[in-house]
């Protein structure tokens, strides 16, 4: 076979893989957004709900939003680091073999871009993720707060006040 064959088609493959990241990584922002929203509705029709003594349902599902905001902020970031270094540097590596560098040269244009301060689909989705990660939180304390109050009073009650 010609190298100049196998190198395009080595080129192409990676690209296809690429491409197939990227779907996944819209997929799998899709599910964190859909789970965020159904926390949300959760906290909505579930805030009557006592478990145990005190332990609202709120608090369940608002400490499971936390988690599920921050785990989605981890993987926006992580998966702009694989894309950016996995497949962008091995398909320029690829690309200085061929007559033409659409990547490389897709990369400096977005690099140019951002450059001008602008957001980018990435920068908006770690915003949502911190953004229900604060409303998360701040229900959270809420919840928790009286829970916390209720136990400070019974141990100054066995201890015979302040």
């Amino acid at each position: 076979m010609d190298r100049d064959y196998i190198v395009f088609q080595e080129y192409k493959m990676y690209t296809e893989q690429k491409e197939n990241f990227i779907d996944r990584n819209f997929k799998t922002n899709r599910f964190y957004m859909l789970a965020i929203i159904g926390l949300i509705f959760a906290l909505i029709y579930t805030h009557n709900i006592l478990f145990l003594n005190k332990l609202t349902a709120t608090l369940i599902f608002a400490f499971f939003g936390i988690a599920v905001s921050s785990l989605w902020w981890m993987n926006v970031d992580s998966y702009n680091t694989l894309i950016k270094i996995k497949y962008a540097d091995v398909i320029e590596k690829i690309e200085e073999k061929l007559p033409i560098h659409p990547y490389t040269d897709e990369y400096k244009s977005i690099e140019e871009f951002k450059n001008r301060k602008i957001f980018m689909f990435s920068d908006i989705q770690k915003l949502i993720a911190i953004v229900s990660a604060l409303f998360f939180f701040a229900v959270f304390i809420s919840e928790i707060t009286p829970i916390c109050v209720s136990i400070f009073d019974k141990f100054v009650k066995i201890k015979g006040g302040i």
